[in-house]
This record gives structure tokens, sequence and C-alpha cells, in this order.
């Protein structure tokens, strides 16, 4: 599976193998990837909560993989540093759904505008996604500001039956090329 590279990331895809070392042992993790492991590499209870239902779901769909969740390396202190990936391969409208969790320690650098920004151009690279989305908590916050770096546009908000109140977010493939800050 392709991993994906920016300047200071690698994006590696979370494998079965990677999501059974999560589960059991993160010393294993760190020595299938060779890296260290930042101690808040999941940055929010609720990743490590979704890391059985996301490790079933891959179980259950291979073909998701790629589509799914990314360890995310940085690359400079060979440390993993948190996940972020898409929310399943795109739709019959041609949308997939992006996000992300940072390592506190590694947040305010860039890197989560870096690691969407990958996500991004990875999508766009296959011609039957027509649009990127992604939801935040209804606040001005960090995530915000990644999503607005990047060139996303706010669409509204609505309330999602697991999360409460979000705001939608969304980057079509015409935005994404009339960009020329890539």
């Amino acid at each position: 599976m392709t991993m994906i590279e920016s300047p200071n990331l690698r994006l590696i895809p979370c494998e079965l193998r990677h999501f059974e070392a999560i589960l059991g042992d993160e010393k294993e993790l760190a020595s299938i990837l060779g890296v260290a492991i930042d101690d808040d590499w999941l940055g929010f209870e609720a990743a490590r909560e979704a890391m059985p239902s996301s490790f079933e779901y891959l179980k259950a769909h291979p073909s998701a993989l790629g589509w799914w969740m990314y360890l995310l390396v940085h690359t400079a202190n060979r440390t993993l540093i948190g996940l972020c990936g898409f929310k399943g391969a795109a739709d019959e409208h041609g949308m997939v759904e992006i996000g992300y969790s940072l390592s506190f320690a590694y947040r305010l650098r860039g890197l989560a505008t870096e690691a969407s920004r990958a996500l991004i151009d990875y999508a766009f690279s296959h011609p039957y996604v027509k649009r990127v989305d992604a939801h935040t908590l209804p606040e001005r916050n960090g995530s915000v500001r990644v999503l607005e770096k990047v060139g996303m546009k706010y669409v509204g908000s609505f309330v999602d039956p697991d999360d409460g109140e979000v705001w939608h977010w969304s980057l079509s493939r015409e935005d994404y090329s009339k960009d020329t800050d890539r």
C-alpha cells in the first residue's frame, strides 16, 4: 500500500498488523514502524476508543486500506505523533471525508495542516474524487484554522447522531485546482 509523504511527515497506511499492535502492545508497533512513539500520539481519548471498531472495519473491508487510517510519523524525529486519514473510499458522488488527531506536543507547528494537504493531494490524484469534506466541533478552534488553511469552506452545521452539532467543511476539485499555493 502506498505511503504518503510530505516535507515533514510520512503517512503510513494502518494495516491489520498495525492495529493488532495498537490494541496489544504499542512497543510492538514502535518496532514494526522503526520509530519512537509519542506518549500522547492518539491526541484524544476518542481516537483510542475508536481503535477496536476501526480494526474490525478494516478486517471486514480490506479494500478500504488506503482510504482508511494512516499513522502519522514525524520524519526528522522518527516519532509516531498521530493519526489521520479518510472515513472510507469516495461515495457515489465522489466525496471523501478526512480527519486527523495529533499529539499535543506536536500541535501549533503546521503539521496538521501539512497532513491535511497531503491527504487532499492524495484524494484529488484520483480522478473520481470530486470533493473532500471534513467536520469539526461547532466553534473556532485549531481544526477550523487547519481546514481554512487548506482551502476548505464552511458549508453549514448539522446534528450528527454520534457527535451532536458539527460544522461541515468542503473543498471541491474545481477550487482545489484553482489553488496556486501548491
